[in-house]
């Protein structure tokens, strides 16, 4: 998408972007991965230098509940002619090492519509519909979402967003945890007791 199209060229394009994925019956395939349950190990897609980039990565470090992630930035221009190629070669690097990962964030700070129209764009949201991991994005719109965040796992509207609900599954997977525990503790103690009570 060149964004020296107007807005309503840019919303035509996307519009044929999105029927053209929904016939090849690709458009919702990425949502359909199961989501780990430990998100713990994250391949970032984004700019070093994006404050967003930044934000994620501070918000995920000082969780209030000590949680640890692993991640590892794959770095691409997120605006400009170089954008789609920067995020599938990104891409196309995870996929060959995806066990070493358990999701994928594309992350990119707000701007104007015309910024970020470079992410309605076909390829890119191929290549995420037949991504072996989930991804989820936070690409900083305010009011539309991009094709990419259309076709990802789920999409949040800032990068803190995405840090925010990553964390929110680990507090999930925490507490299932305890409730494991507690279940086996109790179960253990009635077995003790109806033992000690035949002794």
């Amino acid at each position: 998408v060149d964004p020296s199209y107007t807005v309503g060229e840019l919303a035509v394009k996307r519009q044929q972007i999105l029927k053209k994925l929904e016939e090849e019956g690709v458009i919702n395939m990425n949502k359909e991965i199961d989501f780990p349950f430990v998100p713990q190990r994250i391949a970032v897609i984004s700019s070093k230098n994006a404050a967003g980039y930044t934000d994620f990565i501070k918000h995920l470090a000082h969780n209030p509940y000590g949680f640890r992630f692993h991640t590892r930035l794959f770095e691409t221009p997120m605006q400009g002619t170089e954008t789609e190629q920067g995020v599938i070669s990104a891409l196309d690097t995870i996929a060959e090492d995806a066990t070493a990962y358990d999701v994928v964030a594309i992350i990119r700070g707000g701007g104007s519509q015309t910024d970020l129209s470079w992410f309605d764009n076909y390829n890119i949201a191929f290549h995420i519909t037949q991504f072996p991991l989930p991804v989820i994005t936070g690409i900083g719109h305010e009011k539309d979402l991009s094709v990419t965040d259309i076709v990802a796992y789920r999409s949040l509207k800032t990068p803190t967003a995405v840090a925010g609900f990553l964390i929110e599954k680990m507090m999930a997977a925490e507490e299932y945890i305890t409730e494991l525990g507690n279940g086996i503790a109790e179960i253990s103690r009635q077995i003790i007791e109806k033992n000690r009570q035949r002794l």
